[in-house]
């Protein structure tokens, strides 16, 4: 892997932090699975710093957005609302 980031948009209002993980890679073969463990890795970290505060949160919709090569090409999920968290 060349290159990994793991970005946070904070949703004060609504209570909610959306995390995203992108991945990019030389080789041929694709990165989904580590980009859902990195972001499954992010949320489980914000998760352990805040369970004392609200022990009662939890993960949703968790899914690959966007991914380029391989053989689908590039592919977007269009199910994928930029406002779910």
């Amino acid at each position: 892997m060349s290159k990994v980031d793991i970005s946070f948009d904070i949703d004060i209002e609504n209570q909610r932090i959306r995390a995203q993980c992108y991945c990019k890679l030389s080789g041929k073969t694709g990165v989904e699975m580590e980009a859902l463990t990195g972001v499954n890795v992010a949320l489980l970290t914000l998760f352990d710093m805040c369970k004392a505060i609200d022990p009662a949160m939890h993960f949703e919709g968790i899914r690959v957005l966007d991914k380029k090569g391989g053989k689908t090409g590039h592919w977007q999920n269009n199910q994928a609302s930029i406002q779910s968290c």
